[in-house]
């Protein structure tokens, strides 16, 4: 028995660019599971157990489900942030032609889903508000998608699309902030901004220790939590301030980023997915999908994402203001804009902003789910085609 049992299978799976992204897709099955079944309460009930403390003025008590969305996923997108930090230092975001087309791109995919769903749901009092719902792209899940074609897909693809979805993060957050946020504490926001400063202070003044940046930037996410916006932006933000260099010894922000991806691929991920796919199926689903809310979602985030981010980029490299990466063409934008199409934890978190009644949401998050699942499907088939195609000629 000893013998059928390969050991070295493990280590493989773990360092292979693949396993992260399967990973993801087993919790997100278990997780529908779980919400679909005589579990759903239970777990419900797990996700909304508070954990922390208070004392005196500092608050510190949340739902778990919080502490995985804004506590661990900050921690995500400092990864994120590192790896887009270096490849603006010496990669592939290190010219202002790359540099500028995640940005342009990102701006086309936020604008374009909003007027699809404006069109179907113009003038109505009931559903008007949720036109934000499709404008956002889920980091996590798109990156696990694409990273499920490993070495099939050019490396500068990836980074294509991070920085994409952290730009269209940043934008969700400033809609949500101007447009869905009851209330903003400025105070808060002002010693976020002091200890940024100090942060980039440190960088310049030569600090390698990676410490001096981490716990500020913990801090940091406390204050930005208390402020209204979406706590992760302290992340991005840390990572803007890790010192790295162009030379082949290793970096504090090279070494950070060796430290996080595993524990953020196999553990923060499948945790973040487990957490936010539990949507539990009920009548009128499936019939909501044609009325006009179904519709402004579904097509807004399966449409109007992948024609906002292929439009302006095609536009932005024929008029030479942005670059394609190397080893990219048209089919691999046309691929990375329908993977934008997946919508998840931030298009449910504007839906719940959106609508207070229980009915409205519900039909939202499911119109999610379609779109995200085929956004999912199409953009992973496309470019897994285009390679066989391409492998073949």
């Amino acid at each position: 028995m000893a013998k059928l049992i390969n050991l070295k299978i493990f280590p493989r799976f773990f360092s292979s660019s693949s396993a992260g992204g399967i990973l993801l897709l087993i919790c997100v099955a278990i997780s529908l599971t779980i919400a679909n079944t005589g579990l759903a309460d239970g777990f419900t009930n797990l996700l909304n157990t508070n954990l922390g403390f208070e004392t005196g003025s500092i608050h510190l008590h949340y739902s778990m489900l919080t502490w995985i969305n804004d506590g661990l996923m900050a921690i995500f997108f400092l990864l994120v942030g590192l790896e887009i930090k270096r490849e603006v230092a010496e990669g592939e975001l290190s010219s202002v032609q790359q540099a500028t087309l995640p940005v342009l791109a990102a701006i086309g995919g936020v604008i374009v889903p909003a007027i699809i769903y404006t069109i179907f749901n113009r003038g109505s009092a009931e559903y008007g508000a949720g036109w934000g719902i499709p404008m956002a792209t889920d980091i996590a899940f798109a990156l696990g998608i694409l990273s499920l074609l490993g070495s099939k897909v050019p490396s500068g693809l990836k980074i294509f699309l991070a920085a994409l979805a952290i730009v269209d993060d940043l934008l969700a957050i400033l809609v949500i902030a101007i447009f869905y946020s009851t209330e903003l504490h400025f105070n808060y926001l002002g010693y976020a901004g002091g200890i940024f400063a100090f942060q980039i202070l440190l960088n310049r003044l030569g600090v390698k220790n990676i410490l001096a940046y981490v716990l500020p930037g913990a801090v940091m996410w406390y204050f930005i939590h208390h402020s209204g916006i979406h706590a992760t932006i302290a992340g991005v933000l840390t990572a803007i301030t890790l010192p790295t260099n162009e030379t082949e010894e290793e970096s504090p922000l090279e070494k950070l980023e060796h430290l996080l991806t595993t524990p953020v691929n196999f553990v923060i991920m499948p945790i973040f997915a487990l957490a936010n796919t539990n949507i539990t199926f009920e009548s009128g689903m499936v019939e909501g999908l044609a009325g006009t809310l179904g519709l402004g979602i579904v097509l807004g985030l399966f449409l109007g994402k992948p024609l906002g981010i292929f439009i302006m980029s095609f536009l932005s490299v024929k008029a030479k203001i942005s670059k394609l990466p190397a080893h990219t063409n048209w089919w691999h934008v046309l691929g990375l804009g329908m993977l934008g199409g997946i919508g998840f934890t931030m298009s449910i978190f504007i839906a719940l902003l959106s609508f207070n009644k229980p009915e409205f949401q519900t039909e939202a998050k499911f119109a999610i789910l379609v779109a995200s699942i085929l956004s999912g499907i199409c953009g992973f088939t496309l470019l897994s085609m285009y390679n066989k195609k391409h492998n073949k000629a």
